[in-house]
């Protein structure tokens, strides 16, 4: 399993959600906290305002599910499919992905900071306008994958690969392209400095 940010424990659970079908389910409002849930279908569930606070999922299909405003913070999630999701502003901080997919997953602001996604295959999802900092990264494949005006500060970017990846507006301090794979990958002009100077050349205006 990916390792948790920091080192933090996977999450005791004290209780178990097991092979329901949450299929299309409202979970707006709902409240869990160290829940183990496993197996469970929550395809085109939707949630509002929803909390989930140090579970743990196993085996969840959040295929074409839309969650707003809702919390999943300190989770684990192992062998989940987030094919097709949407996330608009929620809270992941501190969660961590072990062995997802993430087809088609789109992210709209929110708050994803010192979430572990090590090795994680991003290729073509998007992240816009969301907190990542802290987060790890390292090793994920980001190809084609859209992360514009999101703030990596601090973030773990050793080999992660963003070839043909859409970075614009995004933080940027925390890369060094040294270690990163960048081919193709869409800058602005600003990161470009940025990425110049952390490769040692001074730029100039004239």
């Amino acid at each position: 399993m990916a390792d948790r940010k920091h080192g933090a424990p996977v999450p005791e659970t004290h209780s178990t959600i097991r092979s329901e079908d949450w299929d299309s389910e409202d979970l707006s409002g709902r409240r869990y906290e160290r829940v183990a849930f496993v197996d469970v279908d929550m395809t085109e569930a939707t949630s509002r305002g929803a909390t989930f606070h140090e579970c743990v999922f196993r085996d969840v299909r959040f295929n074409a599910s839309v969650h707003s405003d809702s919390a999943f913070t300190n989770c684990v999630f192992k062998r989940c499919v987030f094919f097709d999701a949407t996330f608009t502003g929620c809270k992941l901080v501190g969660s961590v992905f072990d062995d997802c997919s993430f087809n088609l997953l789109k992210v709209e602001g929110g708050d994803w900071s010192f979430a572990g996604l090590p090795g994680a295959d991003l290729r073509g999802v998007t992240f816009r306008e969301v907190r990542l900092r802290e987060a790890d990264l390292t090793k994920a494949r980001c190809e084609g994958a859209v992360l514009q005006n999101a703030d990596l500060s601090g973030a773990s970017l050793h080999s992660t690969d963003f070839t043909r990846a859409d970075l614009r507006g995004s933080d940027l301090s925390a890369l060094d392209p040294l270690v990163a794979k960048l081919k193709d990958a869409v800058v602005d002009v600003r990161q470009a400095v940025t990425l110049a100077m952390a490769l040692g050349l001074e730029v100039r205006s004239d």
